[in-house]
């Protein structure tokens, strides 16, 4: 069985939902040991796992650490609200935020 569920459109026609879109948080920070598990905490605390976590230590020295984490089916203002929480950690330098839905590519 499919788990795309199915909803009854004009005259009963049946038709595929749209999938859920996925929010994609991009982080900047200092390699700080605390800032991967403050990152994790804002989602944690709402009972939350994400989709998909990669972070990479960066910079000619290793000063840098970028964190991108996916998370799917989340509602756009947690979306905001987390993001807003993620440009506040001690650390972050930047965050960048965007919605992928179905149409995109991979």
């Amino acid at each position: 069985m499919s788990p795309v569920s199915r909803s009854r459109g004009p005259a009963g026609a049946e038709r595929a939902a749209a999938p859920a879109p996925t929010y994609c948080f991009a982080v900047q920070a200092a390699a700080d040991p605390g800032v991967m598990s403050r990152v994790l905490e804002l989602f944690a605390k709402r009972g939350l796992v994400p989709s998909r976590w990669h972070s990479t230590v960066a910079g000619a020295a290793g000063e840098e650490l970028h964190i991108d984490v996916q998370m799917t089916a989340l509602a756009p203002d947690l979306g905001d609200t987390i993001a807003r929480g993620l440009r506040r950690i001690v650390h972050v330098q930047a965050v960048l935020t965007t919605v992928k839905t179905a149409g995109d590519a991979p």
